[in-house]
């Protein structure tokens, strides 16, 4: 993951634990090599199922909490509110939290790369939401 310098969070919040486990991977080994921005997986319920849990969010973010912000990007409309209610709440999540509105798969990999390369957490968001206007065709 990371050495001990200040660097952005990110945090991935799926209805999977799988699914949010093998972003991470992926964002991570597309980042290129030396050190990466620290990332966390925060998938599913704390008893493996699909859904999402407060616990494991909160968890994971201070897991990555390196003291220039935590980027959290979440799949699905449940997984959004989740978030938002741990923001709503003090002390649940790290200072600077931030619920990032990006695609899943592509701003993940645009906010880990972003963080990798040391951009601050304004820079990191504006990354990953950035990732609506890549185009396939």
């Amino acid at each position: 993951m990371s050495d001990e310098r200040q660097s952005v969070g990110v945090v991935l919040v799926s209805h999977s634990a799988q699914v949010a486990e093998s972003v991470a991977r992926m964002a991570t080994a597309l980042a290129g090599g030396g050190a990466t921005a620290p990332v966390a997986a925060a998938g599913g319920t704390a008893d493996g199922e699909v859904g999402t849990s407060a616990e494991l969010i909160a968890r994971a973010a201070h897991a990555v909490d390196r003291g220039a912000g935590v980027a959290l990007l979440v799949d699905l409309g449940s997984a959004v509110l989740t978030v938002k209610a741990l923001l709503a709440e003090d002390e649940e999540l790290p200072e600077g939290a931030r619920l990032v509105d990006a695609p899943f798969l592509e701003g993940t990999v645009a906010a880990v790369v972003a963080a990798s390369a040391g951009a601050d957490l304004e820079a990191v968001v504006a990354a990953a939401e950035e990732a609506y206007g890549y185009r396939k065709v």
